[in-house]
């Protein structure tokens, strides 16, 4: 690879390396008994798709500190897409979404593989949750088994349960803040651990650490990683309510009807009067929630501002990003790739 950055290129890299090694693991997994085969293929399905953000974060905290492209590199980027997956997978069970990149998540399409049986959407579920699990083991074993010295990988193994925790505490966060009152500073608390340090920070530092980044390069990442990874969410938030769902693959609804605690929402109610607040109480958390009804709550968001406070949020998020980015001395081709991805991670359509 040159040090001309090719998004598609590195995806491409990516893909097969996840593609590969989790079609090996899912074989393994399913020669243990035909009747694993339906939980296989969520295994698979589960890495079919994505931008390839976190993995390209890890590749250039490593590419930053000087160290040259490299295959065993790339490997190692690509189990934080595992990480990712997993977290999808589980998050979409919590939260009980019916989609993501327009197809059915595995608790829903694992139904089909049980319908014959007792409570078989509790069994899906539980299928699922252990799909999710087996992920995250994966991305450790794809990360320890990536082909780099050991002792690059001794330098990075400490952040893995620090990314875990933080992770975890992220998702407890949101579970415990769903249906609460709407506040936008405990909504920012849930974005940047639940999201911001496992789709950014944690990336950079962890192929930092690969390279042996040196203390003032490793605050130079979260300054950057931080804000940018904030920006991400609260872009996906805004897609998640406004955008088209054949673009973002995901159900509109889902954000409404659970009452997550979004800055958006947050945003919206602490801008609502009293009326508006009464109207949108009767709507969030509904389960039966239709089409009228989600286009009722975003009429009160969009007359109340609350979307372009969550823009507004977003650029100055990204700025904060990019001024962190011009202090650090890195070289070229990583500055050129960090700020094309700050512009990518915050400006999209899905």
């Amino acid at each position: 690879m040159t040090d001309r950055w090719d998004p598609g290129a590195f995806k491409n890299r990516v893909d097969e390396v996840l593609r590969r090694f989790v079609a090996e693991e899912a074989d393994l997994f399913a020669a243990v008994d035909p009747l694993l085969a339906p939980v296989a293929e969520q295994l698979e399905a589960a890495v079919t798709d994505g931008k390839r953000l976190r993995a390209a974060f890890c590749y250039w905290g490593w590419r930053a500190v000087g160290q040259p492209d490299s295959d065993a590199l790339v490997r190692a980027a690509a189990s934080m897409e595992l990480v990712h997956a997993a977290a999808v997978v589980h998050d979409d069970l919590i939260d009980d979404s019916p989609l993501r990149h327009g197809r059915p998540t595995p608790h829903i399409a694992l139904r089909a593989a049980v319908r014959d049986r007792p409570h078989a959407e509790d069994t899906a579920r539980s299928l699922a949750l252990l799909v999710g699990d087996l992920l995250m083991s994966l991305a450790g074993q794809l990360f320890a088994t990536c082909g780099l010295p050991a002792a690059y990988l001794a330098r990075a193994r400490p952040l893995w349960s620090v990314l875990a925790r933080e992770l975890i505490a992220g998702e407890c966060l949101e579970i415990l803040r769903t249906g609460a009152g709407p506040d936008t500073m405990a909504s920012l608390k849930v974005i940047r651990y639940k999201t911001a340090k496992y789709t950014v920070e944690q990336p950079l530092l962890i192929g930092g650490a690969l390279a042996g980044a040196g203390e003032r390069l490793r605050a130079g990442y979260s300054a950057y990683g931080l804000p940018l990874g904030e920006a991400f969410q609260l872009r996906d938030d805004l897609l998640g309510l406004f955008g088209a769902p054949e673009h973002t693959g995901k159900a509109n609804a889902d954000d409404v009807r659970g009452h997550r605690p979004t800055a958006l929402l947050a945003e919206t109610w602490r801008l609502a009067r009293a009326d508006d607040r009464e109207r949108l109480g009767a709507l969030l958390g509904r389960r039966d929630l239709d089409a009228d009804g989600l286009d009722a709550v975003r009429e009160v968001m969009c007359r109340l501002g609350a979307p372009d406070r969550i823009e507004h949020m977003i650029g100055a998020r990204v700025a904060e990003a990019l001024d962190a980015l011009h202090e650090l001395n890195v070289p070229a081709p990583a500055a050129g790739a960090l700020t094309s991805l700050a512009h990518s991670a915050a400006v999209r359509l899905s």
